[in-house]
């Protein structure tokens, strides 16, 4: 910026919309977010976790970004060559049920356009929302390099993909296979385990009578899906129940369709469980399915991909499955083999994305051996060279679940996704896999080749992303200088879908874990408490937000708000507090600025000459970088924020500038030139430890003070100077500053305003207090408002006066006609009962054997000072209680 620019005066009130659009666009135009700039600097790199194509970011997105482009701009200003890589996930199922839904409203289906004209038009849709991603970015400030922008379906990862593949097909890790599957009727896809959602349903049990072929009687079973009957293959008991021993081997005939199938001896059975004895149905349960392997089986399918039944159901044939249960339930009962329905709450799986009832379901799907891949994370994480969790309580969470893994299914009968590179040759028969397209087969040389349909499921490219965006499998340059990664931000809620798959397959393809650290944050709820959704019409737009508020409002009070791993409540009101302390800074800068006329960057000098209140707000600006840096480098953000705040709000808005205005306008140039660097030089580094929150307010404010460099998003971030530290200025001022509160309490509490001077006698404990009051007579007067102040060791109290007992004083406002004495006695009595309690509460404290034991000996000393102190003070209250009660 010009120096005309910098110098413009601030206007009365910040207007966000105008900030926000004009500084991102500067940004971009200055390309300041792009890596590669410092190419001697530590590199500190963030994948963004790429949200899907399917619409709009919501709160949760705004949360997760926000926090990473905390550490992003952090890290920036402290010299770091960073990277936030963005990008986007084309999201199989999601994105394809949309565009399907889209079309159904036309009046079309998939079917009706065929592969290559649908996917035009997802493409089309994809386009549309990642323009829609990339206004949301922008408008929330985030500090992403869009010259590595990445896509899960662009040709470079694609190609990753197909690698991947391949290589684990070759090392057999791939293979494909018949086996029961997670069925979304719906979508018509398979699914994985972890993409199912169990909603616990009011549903029934059915108690059915098999008759016996031979013996006569019959065998009761019990089943919640009396409809896959028509698929049972045999009925198993446990070979050690004595109550079926002499019928295993013989045969029981299928109620209805009059099927004849095995009695069955297995383990899997439980004795105790109901009758004892379990229908099995190896083609729709997975239990069964295992069940049926070992006893050779028949796997009998009875519906078709859309749930409904197919010609293995015989009279249900066309049925859809929960209309077939009806019938099938009607017909048994009119037999007499339904013995009895009891009502019976389980649970049941769902569609993460249809929402439909999952059908476990027998089909060809291509799999992923997991337990290989796991052994290598488990192995890292136990040796300590695994991820670092944040919380730490969602290792143990990672570890059970990747130690209990089962194979994964990650083939999707979609059209809209990294399709399979498997082809079949028509003529031999041969399954080829290759990482270009092939037109001929190896085995015979025929170019009758079939590819697989399929696409793979979504996740297994996301496994990929924090090494595939940067470049591999080729060695890039960008490769070998950020990756690993530094940290992985994500919800708790992706922890299995993502997260562990991204551990294994960095590990098998890299030898190197992908990220340093992982933070996981939790769901952002509604005030209540409940999780926000669509159905419930309690979701939160971030622009809405950014649209009442400013995004700079809306960044803060999501990620001050925010607990590592816990989840957090949206409050407007939360919201609108961050706005007033936006206006707070905004506010606070203005004034500076106006008593910072025809001050530059050379002039600013604090090595001088300083005040106590000067020495003192730098003081506390230089414990608050220390600890502001400190609590971004261990994510708590929280923390951070209450400490921004504080420093900002109290430290330097409602005492220091208070404190300040006497030099400012003053008589003393010296005093007024060596305030105006310290406010300078404050007010600089208070917005360079804003601007990961709040990048937009403070770089307008930025640009306003003295200054070098064009944008504050290269500034360098405060460090903690040791020769700021002033010890003896910060008791100072604490005494200063409890008169100060004191006295203002005193005179709320008697209803006398500021504008009414009274008289003010101070009885310091010591000469180290009398002197620093006499030093600072001044401020004393001016913030207590006195017509008359006097500072004496030796001070007796005064009559008919209210008394406050701070540590390093005794303070007395005579305010004959004021004050009611009753009233005063009655408010020494309360403050001694409440000193007395704080001394019995130290007491017993101290009293503590186990505390006495384990505290460190400087804690120890501190309570004992603390107890020290109200009893000092207690005693000087009845002293003063007594003179009143004459």
């Amino acid at each position: 910026m010009s120096e005309k620019q910098m110098m413009t005066e601030m206007p009365t009130t910040y207007d966000p919309k105008a900030s926000e659009a004009k500084w991102y666009e500067y940004w971009l135009q200055g390309k300041y977010f792009e890596a590669g700039k410092r190419p001697d600097a530590q590199t500190y790199t963030i994948v963004i976790p790429p949200p899907n194509v399917t619409g709009m970011l919501h709160i949760g997105h705004a949360l997760d970004f926000t926090l990473q482009d905390i550490m992003i701009r952090t890290k920036r200003m402290q010299g770091f060559d960073t990277l936030w890589l963005p990008g986007s996930d084309h999201a199989g199922i999601a994105t394809q049920t949309k565009v399907e839904q889209k079309l159904r409203e036309e009046g079309i289906s998939r079917y009706d356009l065929g592969r290559d004209k649908f996917l035009e038009k997802v493409w089309e849709w994809k386009e549309l929302y990642a323009e829609t991603i990339h206004e949301q970015w922008g408008k929330m400030g985030f500090s992403l390099d869009y010259s590595r922008e990445r896509f899960t379906l662009d040709e470079g990862l694609s190609r990753a993909v197909r690698e991947v593949f391949v290589r684990l097909y070759e090392k057999k890790l791939i293979y494909r296979g018949k086996k029961i599957i997670n069925w979304d009727p719906a979508a018509r896809t398979a699914l994985s385990d972890i993409e199912v959602e169990y909603k616990e349903v009011n549903g029934h049990l059915y108690h059915l009578q098999y008759p016996l072929k031979d013996e006569g009687g019959f065998l009761t079973v019990a089943t919640t899906r009396p409809e896959t009957m028509l698929g049972d293959s045999a009925v198993a008991v446990h070979p050690e129940d004595d109550r079926y021993k002499h019928l295993i081997g013989q045969v029981i005939v299928l109620p209805i369709i009059g099927r004849e199938i095995p009695i069955i001896a297995d383990e899997y059975v439980e004795k105790e469980f109901g009758s004892g004895a379990v229908k099995i149905t190896p083609a729709h349960d997975p239990n069964d399915f295992e069940v049926g392997l070992r006893h050779n089986l028949p796997q009998i399918v009875v519906m078709d991909e859309s749930g409904t039944m197919n010609d293995e159901a015989g009279p249900y044939k066309g049925l859809d499955r929960a209309e077939c249960r009806k019938r099938i339930v009607a017909d048994l009962q009119d037999q007499g083999v339904c013995l009895k329905i009891e009502d019976h709450i389980h649970q049941v799986g769902h569609s993460e994305r249809s929402g439909a009832v999952i059908e476990p379901y027998l089909s060809t799907q291509w799999f992923v051996s997991m337990k290989p891949l796991a052994q290598a994370a488990i192995e890292a994480q136990r040796a300590g060279n695994g991820v670092n969790f944040v919380p730490d309580r969602f290792e143990k969470i990672y570890l059970q679940w990747i130690e209990n893994v089962r194979d994964w299914c990650i083939s999707r009968q979609l059209w809209w996704g990294h399709r399979i590179p498997a082809w079949y040759c028509e003529d031999c028969g041969e399954l080829l896999v290759a990482r270009e397209d092939i037109h001929t087969c190896d085995k015979c040389g025929s170019s009758s080749l079939r590819q697989d349909e399929d696409v793979l499921d979504t996740w297994f490219s996301s496994a990929l992303w924090p090494f595939s965006t940067l470049g591999w499998p080729e060695q890039t340059e960008d490769l070998k200088r950020f990756y690993p990664t530094n940290v992985l931000v994500t919800g708790y809620d992706i922890i299995y879908f993502w997260v562990a798959r991204m551990i294994f397959t960095a590990l098998e393809f890299t030898d190197q874990k992908p990220f340093q650290d992982v933070l996981m944050h939790g769901l952002v709820r509604d005030e209540n408490g409940s999780k926000m959704s669509k159905s419930k019409g309690n979701g939160v737009d971030p622009l809405e937000v950014i649209e009442k508020y400013g995004a700079d409002a809306m960044r803060f009070m999501i990620s001050t708000s925010s607990t590592p791993g816990q989840d957090l409540r949206f409050r407007w009101e939360k919201v609108e507090q961050a706005r007033n302390f936006a206006n707070k800074i905004w506010n606070a800068s203005r004034f500076a600025l106006m008593n910072l006329e025809g001050v530059s960057v050379a002039d600013i000098d604090i090595s001088g000459k300083l005040g106590t209140a000067d020495r003192w707000i730098l003081h506390r600006l230089n414990e608050t970088t220390r600890e502001v840096t400190r609590l971004i480098d261990s994510y708590e953000f929280g923390e951070t924020g209450r400490l921004l705040t504080n420093f900002i709000w109290d430290d330097l808005c409602d005492w220091y500038i208070e404190f300040a205005k006497l030099n400012l306008y003053g008589s003393d140039p010296e005093a007024k030139r060596a305030t105006q660097s310290v406010l300078a030089y404050v007010l600089d580094r208070t917005q360079r430890l804003i601007h990961p929150f709040m990048p937009f307010i403070s770089e307008e404010i930025w640009q306003h003070l003295p200054h070098e460099g064009e944008t504050i998003t290269l500034a360098s971030w405060p460090v903690y100077d040791s020769a700021l530290e002033a010890a003896d200025a910060v008791r100072e001022m604490d005494l200063l500053m409890e008169i100060i509160r004191s006295v203002r309490n005193i005179r709320a509490e008697v209803n006398v305003p500021m504008s009414k001077k009274v008289e003010l006698l101070i009885k310091p404990s010591g000469e180290a207090e009398a002197a620093i009051l006499n030093r600072n007579e001044e401020f004393v007067s001016r913030f207590c408002g006195t017509s008359r102040l006097a500072i004496n060791m030796s001070q007796a109290a005064p009559d008919k006066a209210m008394t406050a007992v701070i540590t390093g004083a005794e303070l007395y406002l005579p305010l004959a006609g004021l004050i009611d004495i009753d009233q005063e006695i009655a408010r020494l009595e309360k403050e001694i009962q409440n000193l007395t309690s704080e001394v019995e509460r130290v007491e017993k404290k101290l009293g503590n054997e186990g505390f006495v034991a384990k505290a460190p000996a400087k804690v120890i000393d501190e309570e004992r000072a603390k107890m020290a102190d109200y009893a000092d003070k207690r005693e000087k209250v009845k002293a003063r209680l007594a003179e009143l009660r004459g």
